[in-house]
């Protein structure tokens, strides 16, 4: 059985979209009617921006969103069993599977990053990744950390981020480098994403969501909050409004998905490589391809 994925914030690159938006006119309808629905020239940011440009969160995530679903409108040619997507890729996940509709995902995705954004400028943070420990001692070490960090994104085994305010990020990362983490390395984000700092965030994104309308999927996704499928479009609400301040489980996703069949993944948006990575060190037998 096969499942689409979808990244998140990292997976961007210069001149995204581009190439789709010559050849394949049903791509440039999405990207057309992105730009109208934002009012703004996002297109123009994908094709032609700087790297630091497309770095904005504010920028990113419609981007990554875009570049996805036009992906997917030019290419897609198979009905997937099951969808995930990794942070703001859940938000491709449920126009993918029908949960919702293109135009209300990206108004949505706007309306996270611009939360987002104003959360990060209110209140610094920071994240950090921790290589070759397991999952329980970062937790421990976070949980006994007189700062706030909490784990924002289980990556693959061995490969966990953390997030909090920079006091919290800091201390912890003392504490797993004497732990024995293989590796301990500050990411350059703009904030907490993942973290309790994501709450005044969290609040505003509630609204919007709560707001829209979420129809029947035509097949479960696997979310990020809890690792499981979903199919009740209430539960999916509640998942992605918890998923702005909760950990991205996207181990547990990928191994509970293995275990209900699925046994291709197919990556859809963003520069094709972060998830398929990822999805081979959770478990190699797993067949990975690109859209």
């Amino acid at each position: 059985m096969k499942a689409y994925v979808f990244p998140g914030q990292g997976a961007q690159f210069e001149g995204m979209g581009k190439d789709i938006y010559e050849e394949f006119e049903a791509a440039r309808l999405i990207f057309n009617q992105a730009d109208e629905i934002l009012g703004y020239k996002l297109s123009e940011i994908m094709f032609y921006g700087t790297a630091e440009e497309l770095k904005e969160t504010k920028v990113t995530q419609p981007a990554l969103f875009v570049h996805a679903i036009a992906t997917l409108s030019a290419k897609g040619n198979t009905e997937p069993n099951a969808v995930a997507g990794h942070s703001l890729g859940e938000f491709s996940a449920l126009v993918a599977n029908g949960t919702l509709s293109f135009e209300d995902g990206l108004r949505l995705v706007y309306a996270r990053a611009m939360a987002m954004q104003a959360a990060c400028d209110a209140i610094p943070g920071t994240m950090a990744a921790v290589l070759g420990l397991e999952d329980h001692i970062v937790e421990q070490i976070c949980e006994e950390a007189t700062g706030i960090v909490a784990p924002a994104n289980y990556n693959c085994p061995g490969q966990l981020v953390i997030s909090g305010s920079i006091e919290g990020v800091n201390e912890a990362m003392v504490k797993l480098q004497e732990a024995g983490a293989r590796r301990v390395l500050q990411l350059e984000v703009g904030g907490a994403f993942h973290s309790p700092l994501m709450e005044p965030a969290r609040m505003s994104l509630a609204n919007a969501i709560m707001n829209t309308t979420f129809h029947q999927p035509k097949c479960p996704v696997y979310q990020n909050v809890t690792g499981l499928s979903e199919s009740d479009p209430d539960k999916i609400k509640s998942n992605l409004i918890a998923q702005l301040t909760g950990s991205v489980r996207w181990t547990q996703s990928i191994e509970k998905m293995i275990k209900d069949g699925m046994d291709t993944f197919i990556e859809v948006g963003g520069s094709g490589k972060v998830l398929s990575g990822l999805i081979k060190k959770i478990d190699r037998s797993a067949n990975t391809e690109t859209l």
